[in-house]
């Protein structure tokens, strides 16, 4: 198990914890919470090493092996099988000795290496190496690609999954989530589910932290407080201690004021002097309960739009996509006020260029965009340098917007009033003067905001906007979209935020846009299954098969894809007749066997009145049988002919 007692952690001269004491026992999959700049990153480090403990006692087993990933963009020209593989330090190893070993003709020794090797997993370490690149959403093809080939995210993802190959007891993960997508996102969940060794996950995402984790660690106010439960528990219990602690500062300021006020009154007075001396001792001895000073949360809303166009804009028969690259064709949708539309796919399938195109930074190739009079768009563009520029402070951004945009808004562009501005998001004093390039990601995030707020927009085109922003900045979003009088179309990996703003979805994919007809859930039912079929086919051979050049056929793998969209949709359009099927089964088989005791009642001797009461309830019980019967058989046909229609 790992051990901190009366543990003092220091960063430079500023303490971050002090002393604390907690145990996490072996196999505890662990969620590590707390405001950004509380310590969370420190402790990381006391636990991978990196970092010692400036006063107290920190343990962990000297056998425990570490897994974590590495910070640095990897810059090797390995394939990308290759580089994983070579997270299993194990292996790396026993092969390094038994090269060493076939070198010096040493057949003992190459006997032994052999024997580990086998023991150690060689024999099928490639198809796991490549379970985990194409679990986390990089496609057959990609397998033996260099990894400087990649992006930055791309190669990110690489070094996640050379973490998950390396055997470990402990696995140490530092937000995770940043650089997936939904579908990846989903069958991470999975893999650290199965995990047999000690997680510690920090993450901002609170459905990826209730999925995989079952014990909270909070850091706040340099102490560490461990909660039984996944996220949301944990946020239930404290909510609850709050409620406790401020009921019981309540009740002491109470009697202080009660204390105080003998003491004010009597202290002067020689034959009360002793009582209000030992009144004034034991104020001196209350233990001070701290008042539950909420920290001020940030929180912001959207200005109400000047005008809703509707619909917002109209896409026809348009294609998406870069030079001469096509990534969408034949697009035909529309945009209506008031329409929170989340928008879904694979990475790479072109979320990020319909939502780019549609806001004008990129023209469409094909088709046209007809816009609403008086559309006023809000961009959150997934890199948020997109919009900002690093060399430049964000005042300089909020007054070269003003008289961008100022006339139009009917907004002050005063300087003081856009420093007053700047403060409701966090940027008060010194900081409205300090370059956008120096800044975090949450800030560089919540700067994106204030300017999109400032627009007042009537559609809001939000792409991957959680990245960067804690806990409390992402439900503050939440809260202020469900607010918004306009329109959002949302590209997300939070499904927290999908799921509290968005009541339909598109699915971008196989080149088109289509809504989907089903939920998060059916989406992510959808994209495991998708996720298995793949790994089997790579398991089985399949890997680097390709049409022939030229050959304009559907891939296997898309093939696959399309069949089991087809089934979920399938599924998602039969579940209500499928309900109701059963619903009228479970009926029927009441009614029969009130109809056999009702037969069996009346074939006794009963009074003329028992009669005629169990007659009529008979006919009425076959009556509704019958009926029943009916709507039981044309369910049947209709599931029969669509599952055969599909077939």
């Amino acid at each position: 198990m790992i051990q901190l007692r009366n543990v003092t952690l220091r960063r430079g001269a500023k303490v971050l914890l002090d002393g604390v004491t907690v145990t996490l026992n072996p196999g505890e999959k662990v969620g590590l919470v707390g405001r950004n700049g509380a310590g969370k990153s420190t402790l990381f480090a006391l636990l991978n090493g990196s970092l010692h403990e400036d006063a107290g006692d920190f343990f962990i087993p000297a056998q425990w092996r570490l897994a974590q990933v590495a910070q640095d963009m990897p810059d090797s020209d390995q394939p990308a099988t290759a580089f994983v593989l070579d997270g299993d330090t194990r292996l790396v190893t026993l092969r390094a000795e038994l090269a060493q070993a076939e070198h010096s003709g040493d057949g003992i020794a190459i006997a032994h290496a052999h024997s580990d090797l086998a023991d150690a997993g060689a024999h099928d370490a490639v198809p796991r190496a490549q379970s985990l690149i194409l679990g986390l959403g990089f496609r057959p093809g990609e397998l033996d690609r260099p990894v400087n080939s990649f992006s930055g995210g791309w190669r990110m993802r690489l070094q996640l999954a050379r973490a998950l190959m390396c055997p470990s007891d402990l696995l140490l993960l530092d937000e995770p989530t940043n650089h997936l997508d939904l579908d990846a996102l989903v069958w991470l969940e999975g893999w650290l589910q199965r995990y047999a060794g000690t997680l510690v996950v920090i993450s901002h995402d609170r459905e990826f932290l209730d999925a995989v984790t079952n014990v909270t660690l909070h850091i706040e106010k340099q102490q560490l407080t461990r909660y039984g439960g996944n996220y949301s528990a944990f946020e239930l219990l404290r909510a609850q201690q709050l409620e406790q602690q401020q009921s019981a500062f309540a009740r002491q300021q109470d009697k202080i004021a009660h204390l105080q006020k003998f003491i004010d009154r009597f202290k002067a007075k020689a034959t009360k002097a002793k009582q209000a001396q030992s009144r004034v001792k034991a104020l001196e001895r209350m233990e001070k309960i701290a008042p539950v000073l909420a920290d001020a949360e940030f929180s912001f809303e959207f200005k109400e739009p000047q005008n809703l166009p509707n619909p917002m804009l109209a896409i026809q028969d348009a294609s998406f996509g870069y030079g001469e690259t096509v990534i969408l064709r034949n697009v035909n949708r529309s945009v209506l006020a008031g329409q929170r539309i989340g928008i879904l796919g694979a990475n790479g399938q072109g979320k990020s260029t319909l939502v780019k195109t549609i806001a004008r930074t990129m023209p469409p190739l094909a088709g046209r965009i007809t816009e609403g009079k008086g559309l006023a768009i809000g961009y959150f563009a997934q890199q948020e340098l997109d919009v900002l520029r690093p060399q430049d402070t964000p005042l300089e951004h909020m007054v070269r917007l003003a008289r961008e945009f100022g006339a139009a808004t009917g907004q002050s562009d005063r300087e003081q009033d856009l420093r007053n501005y700047l403060g409701q998001f966090l940027f008060s004093g010194d900081m409205v003067q300090q370059s956008v390039g120096s800044m975090s990601g949450g800030e560089k995030a919540r700067l994106v905001l204030a300017m999109i707020v400032w627009q007042r927009p009537n559609l809001l085109l939000l792409d991957e906007p959680t990245n960067h922003l804690d806990l409390a900045t992402r439900e503050a979003l939440s809260v202020a979209l469900n607010e918004f009088e306009g329109t959002v179309m949302l590209v997300s990996h939070d499904r927290a935020l999908l799921r509290s703003v968005c009541d339909e979805f598109w699915l971008v994919g196989r080149g088109g846009v289509a809504p989907f007809d089903g939920d998060l859930d059916d989406y992510q039912r959808y994209l495991l299954e998708e996720a298995r079929r793949l790994r089997e086919e790579v398991a089985a051979g399949g890997a680097g098969a390709a049409p022939a050049a030229g050959e304009a056929r559907i891939t296997p793998q898309e093939q696959r894809k399309q069949q089991a969209l087809q089934r979920q949709q399938l599924s998602t359009r039969l579940k209500p007749l499928k309900k109701e099927l059963e619903q009228a089964e479970r009926r029927m088989a009441m009614l029969e066997a009130e109809k056999s005791a009702l037969e069996a009642r009346l074939s006794s001797a009963l009074p003329p009145g028992e009669i005629a009461e169990a007659g009529r309830r008979l006919k009425a019980v076959t009556d509704e049988l019958a009926q029943l019967e009916e709507r039981w058989l044309a369910l049947s046909g209709d599931i029969e002919a669509a599952e055969s229609t599909s077939g």
